[in-house]
């Protein structure tokens, strides 16, 4: 292998020709062999728009000239479209607050323009890392800006993950409206409800989610692109510090906004807490819709068994024919890690001090990851486990007419020392509860199937009588 000699302020070092990247992250590299985590590609895109404001700013304003201008501007989109990934190799877990992903990117734009440009790599008399692609910049102003655009390009995708989730609800909350089951609280039976009003509490559940995370996209659009080091934007001219944002946000097409107090924006990013917060949430609707799928689906012979999931894999190495509500399982970690995730934007956020938070590619790390997970497992969720979901209508039946559950709706008909008895001759008997009513002469069979009807158990409370003791109503109800 051939090898080209680069020079930093601690010395030279020997970096493979072919590299387009050099000796700053060579040195990450030694420093940091840890985690193997890369950077997300959406990050790496995220950062090609951010250097490309930059570079087109400074060409605007006159800082940055020269025909080498449209080779670096070339190496530059071929980072946003995703070409160069594989060159941005510094590990994800790093120190110095992202410099050495920072210097990775400018090395490796650098290298390549000079590629394009027919030259040697590592020729920086011509493009250098330094004097051209960074120029006006500092990892402090460029890494998070990078941070809240990579989040802003996932939050769209995640608004779509979580629309479609929403309206698969909605149509399952029709689709089975006409269903009705037991409903159950602490695990034990409780009264009737369609299986139509359980699937439309998942759906109100995300619905707000889905609000969330709409509004979350103005918790971080504002930026401190321009304030360098600490925030004053110091080595930074007046007019770039300015264009430098109107500039990307034609790039993004996000409504992005310079921050009022720089030195704020750079120190302090609660606002990725916040949007972590609104994930959180997230999470814990979607792990809280997979246990309730896993329960309802639990037996199937043996359990609840009320509703039947695709079988998507053999459930196990050693009982045939058993299958396993995988999705949903999965759900549930994702929503753990994204609880963990959340712990740890909000400890490397809380541990920034005095002007700089070092902590940023950890925090970064742990929200790209969040949303990341979010956009996979609503879109999961919606293919591969409601729009195939199937009830049982014969068990949620059974479970119904077995149990005592529908019996509260009789209070007002018959009053509470009259139900309390049937549900005790029941007991004792081990007999449905419905064969007592005929028993006892209080309602006949057809009467009782109108009553155990989905429309009798999905309105809201019961209209009283016009005067108390009419139509049967009891006195003692």
């Amino acid at each position: 292998m051939k090898y080209r000699t680069e020079k930093d302020l601690l010395g030279e070092k020997l970096i493979p020709e072919e590299a387009l990247y050099g000796i700053h992250t060579a040195r990450a590299q030694e420093n940091f062999p840890v985690s193997g985590y890369r950077q997300e590609p959406v990050f790496i895109k995220a950062f090609g728009y951010v250097k490309k404001a930059c570079i087109l700013t400074n060409m605007e304003l006159g800082y940055l000239g020269g025909d080498f201008c449209g080779y670096i501007l070339q190496a530059v989109d071929e980072l946003i479209d995703s070409q160069l990934d594989e060159h941005i190799i510094v590990d994800a877990l790093q120190g110095g607050a992202g410099t050495s992903t920072n210097m990775n990117v400018n090395e490796v734009i650098a290298n390549r323009a000079l590629e394009l440009a027919g030259r040697k790599k590592g020729e920086y008399d011509l493009i250098h890392p330094l004097k051209h692609i960074n120029l006006h910049q500092s990892t402090n102003d460029v890494f998070p800006t990078s941070m809240k655009v990579a989040a802003l390009i996932l939050l769209n995708d995640a608004e779509t993950a979580v629309t479609e989730l929403q309206a698969e609800l909605q149509k399952k909350e029709h689709e089975f409206a006409h269903i009705l089951k037991t409903g159950r609280t602490e695990l034990q039976d409780a009264v009737p409800v369609t299986m139509g009003r359980v699937f439309s509490a998942f759906a109100e559940a995300v619905s707000r989610d889905r609000w969330r995370i709409f509004k979350s996209r103005e918790r971080i659009r504002v930026i401190n692109l321009g304030g360098t080091m600490i925030g004053t934007g110091i080595s930074a001219p007046r007019d770039y510090i300015f264009l430098a944002t109107e500039t990307l946000r034609d790039l993004t097409g996000f409504n992005l906004s310079r921050g009022e107090n720089l030195i704020d924006s750079t120190q302090n990013h609660d606002p990725f807490v916040e949007v972590s917060g609104i994930m959180k949430a997230h999470a814990v609707t979607i792990r809280k819709m997979a246990n309730d799928l896993r329960l309802l689906s639990a037996g199937p012979h043996s359990g609840y068994g009320e509703i039947q999931l695709e079988p998507l894999q053999a459930g196990s190495s050693i009982m045939p024919g058993k299958v396993n509500p995988v999705i949903p399982e999965m759900l549930e970690q994702c929503a753990v890690k994204i609880f963990a995730n959340d712990q740890i934007v909000t400890e490397t956020a809380s541990r920034g001090e005095l002007e700089l938070n070092a902590f940023l590619p950890l925090l970064n790390m742990a929200f790209l990851e969040s949303l990341r997970l979010i956009i996979n497992m609503d879109t999961l969720l919606v293919d591969k486990c409601l729009s195939t979901i199937k009830v049982n209508e014969e068990q949620c039946d059974r479970h119904v007419r077995a149990g005592f559950g529908a019996l509260v709706g009789l209070l007002p008909r018959f009053g509470y020392d009259t139900v309390q008895e049937i549900a005790s001759r029941a007991a004792q008997s081990h007999r449905p509860p419905s064969e007592i009513i005929k028993e006892m002469g209080l309602m006949d069979e057809t009467e009782i199937n109108q009553f155990l009807s989905p429309h009798n158990f999905s309105q809201l409370g019961y209209e009283p009588p016009a005067v108390k003791g009419d139509s049967g109503y009891a006195d003692n109800s």
